[in-house]
């Protein structure tokens, strides 16, 4: 078993906005998932300041984040709200870089597994899988992005 992922240390937190009209969810799911888990796909765009059309339909920079659970894949609403809750506890603790960002359930949790809407087995993996998401596949996509834009 790995060790958790401890947050970095800054004295001042990262507030994430939310994604809310249609034209910010389609600017950024139209792009491949950047990180992938089990469950999870995680879309995003880094923020660029040179780029109008971002400006006018994000504004301000900082992360933007988006969550997209569909029925179809967590059908009761407990159940999806619950992952909701744990997408966004995550990314408070573990901010994603400055861009807009859409974490999205791509598959269903078995109910064989976890019967329970909201059980805590349920509850531990899911937020387990979004760490492992946000806290550690991302950080490495993004320094492999960088490393590779730094030797074009």
């Amino acid at each position: 078993m790995s060790a958790r992922p401890v947050p970095s240390p800054s004295l001042e937190r990262v507030r994430v906005q939310p994604l809310r009209r249609r034209a910010q969810f389609e600017a950024v799911l139209a792009s491949p998932p950047m990180v992938q888990t089990a469950h999870f796909a995680l879309h995003g765009q880094l923020w660029t300041a040179d780029d109008g059309a971002w400006r006018t339909l994000f504004g301000a920079p900082g992360p933007w984040l988006g969550l997209v659970v569909p029925r179809r894949w967590a059908r009761r609403a407990v159940t999806r709200n619950a992952i909701k809750r744990q997408v966004r506890a995550v990314a408070a603790l573990y901010p994603p870089p400055a861009g807009a960002w859409v974490v999205r359930l791509k598959r269903a949790w078995p109910t064989s597994e976890f019967p329970s809407a909201t059980s805590v087995p349920l509850r531990r993996a899911v937020r387990a899988e979004l760490l492992q998401l946000l806290a550690q596949r991302l950080p490495q996509r993004l320094t492999a992005h960088r490393a590779q834009e730094s030797v074009c």
